[in-house]
C-alpha cells in the first residue's frame, strides 16, 4: 500500500489547523448564532468552545495513537468497530463537502457578486491545483492566509473596541436569552471551530505524530478561541444582540457603525481571504479520509493512490475537487451551515466513543472529558433547526443503508 510522506512539524500543523478554523465561520456564523441566542451569543460562544476543548483532547490523544489518514474514520474503525468508523467517514466527507461549496460560495459572493459562482468554482480548482502539488505546498499557502486574516480580525477589533459606538451595556444577557436559544447558537459556532479535525487527518505526513499532533491542536484551538472572543466581544459591543441578528455582513457593518468605513472594503477582501484558507483545509481533510476509505474499499479502491512524485492522494483530490466545483457551480450557501455542523458534531460523536476506549497505557484522557465531549455534540446537534437535524439524519440513514447493501453484496 503506497504511504504519504511525513513533511509537517508542528509550526505547519498549527497554521493548517488555524487556515481551518480562522475561516470563514466567524463572518458567517455570528449572525445565525444572534438571532437563536439574543443577548446569550457569548454563552453560545463558551458552549461551542467547551465542546470544542473536549473533541480536540479526544482527537489529539486518538491521531498519536493512530497517525493515520482518515482522522475519526479510523479511531471508530480501530477501536468501535468497522460499521462505527465507516459512519463517522461517511458523515465527514458529505457533510464537510456541502462546507467545501458554501465556502467557496462565500468566497464570490465577498469577491464578485455577480458572478459568485464562476468565482466559487474558479477557486475549487486553483486551490486543487495547490494540494495537488504536495502538502507542504499548502502548508505555505496557509501561512499567507492566517497572516491575512489575523491581521483583518485584529483591525476589526481596534476599530470597534477604539470607537465611541461600542457600549459594554450591548453584552448583558437579557431576558430573550433561552437555554434551547443558546444551546443552538453553540451548535451554530461549533461550525466556526470543527477545523482542527484537518491536523488529525493528516495524521499520516506529519513528523513525529505522537508529540506532534497533541501540541498543534490544543494550540490552534487556543489561538482561534482567543480570536474569536475577542470579535464576538467587538462586535455585540458595536451592534448589540438585535442588530447582529439582522446583519448580512456583521464585521463589515461593525466597523462602519464604528466610524471606519475606510475599513469595510478590507473586511471583505480578508471574509474572501479566510473563506479560501477554510476551503483549503477541507480539501485536505476530505481527500484524505477518502483516501482512507477507500483503501478499506469503501469507496473506489482506485482513489487509494498516492502521486509517485508529490505523495499525495491525487486522484482522491481530483474527485473532491470535481464533487465541489459542481456543487459550487449549482448550489447555494444557505443552510450549509446547520447541515454540516449536524454532520460534523456526529463524526465527534464517535470521536469522542473512541477515545473513551482507550486504556491509560494508550494515552486515554480523563474519562469524564470524553463523556463530556460525547454528551455536548448529541447535546448540540439535536439542538439545531429543525431542518439540519432532519437532513442531517437522513444523510446518516441513507450511509447506514449504503454499508448495510454493500456488506450484503460481498458476502
Amino acid at each position: 500500500m503506497a504511504q504519504l510522506q511525513r513533511r509537517l512539524g508542528v509550526g505547519d500543523a498549527v497554521m493548517i489547523g488555524l487556515g481551518s478554523m480562522l475561516g470563514a465561520g466567524i463572518f458567517a456564523a455570528l449572525a445565525p448564532a444572534a438571532r437563536a441566542a439574543g443577548s446569550g451569543l457569548l454563552p453560545g460562544l463558551a458552549a461551542a468552545a467547551v465542546v470544542a476543548y473536549c473533541n480536540a483532547t479526544s482527537s489529539a490523544r486518538l491521531a498519536a495513537r493512530y497517525p493515520e489518514s482518515g482522522g475519526t474514520y479510523v479511531y471508530g474503525r480501530e477501536r468501535l468497530g468497522e460499521f462505527w468508523g465507516y459512519l463517522a467517514g461517511w458523515a465527514f466527507v458529505v457533510g464537510k463537502t456541502a462546507s467545501c461549496a458554501a465556502m467557496a460560495l462565500t468566497v464570490g459572493s465577498y469577491a464578485w457578486p455577480d458572478q459568485q459562482h464562476a468565482v466559487a468554482v474558479a477557486s475549487v480548482v486553483a486551490l486543487t491545483a495547490v494540494n495537488y502539488a504536495g502538502v507542504q505546498k499548502s502548508a505555505w499557502l496557509t501561512r499567507v492566509i492566517v497572516a491575512v486574516v489575523l491581521a483583518v480580525l485584529a483591525g476589526v477589533v481596534v476599530a470597534c473596541l477604539g470607537g465611541g459606538a461600542a457600549d459594554a451595556g450591548r453584552l448583558d444577557i437579557g431576558a430573550d436569552a433561552t437555554f434551547g436559544g443558546v444551546l443552538q447558537a453553540g451548535a451554530l459556532l461549533f461550525f466556526a471551530f470543527a477545523g482542527y479535525a484537518r491536523i488529525a487527518t493528516l495524521g499520516e505526513e506529519v513528523r513525529d505524530p505522537a508529540r506532534t499532533i497533541p501540541r498543534a491542536i490544543p494550540v490552534a484551538l487556543g489561538i482561534t478561541l482567543v480570536c474569536y472572543s475577542l470579535v464576538a466581544v467587538a462586535v455585540l459591543a458595536v451592534l448589540g444582540p438585535d442588530r447582529l441578528a439582522s446583519a448580512t455582513a456583521p464585521l463589515a457593518d461593525a466597523v462602519r457603525a464604528s466610524g471606519a468605513g475606510w475599513l469595510a472594503p478590507v473586511v471583505r477582501v480578508g471574509a474572501a481571504v479566510a473563506a479560501l484558507g477554510s476551503l483549503l483545509g477541507l480539501i485536505l481533510g476530505i481527500s484524505r479520509t477518502t483516501l482512507a476509505m477507500a483503501r478499506d474499499g469503501h469507496l473506489p479502491r482506485g482513489l487509494s493512490a498516492v502521486h509517485p512524485r508529490f505523495k499525495v492522494p491525487h486522484r482522491a483530490e481530483l474527485a473532491v475537487g470535481a464533487v465541489v466545483a459542481v456543487a459550487a457551480a449549482f448550489g447555494d450557501v444557505r443552510g450549509a451551515i446547520g447541515f454540516s455542523s449536524f454532520g460534523v458534531l456526529a463524526y465527534y460523536a464517535i470521536a469522542n466513543a473512541s477515545a473513551w476506549t482507550l486504556r491509560p497505557d494508550e494515552g486515554r484522557p480523563p474519562r469524564w472529558l470524553p463523556l463530556l465531549g460525547l454528551a455536548g455534540c448529541l447535546t448540540l446537534a439535536f439542538a439545531l433547526p429543525l431542518t439540519s437535524v432532519a437532513s442531517g439524519a437522513a444523510v446518516l440513514a441513507v450511509g447506514a443503508l449504503v454499508y448495510g447493501v454493500r456488506r450484503r453484496v460481498v458476502r
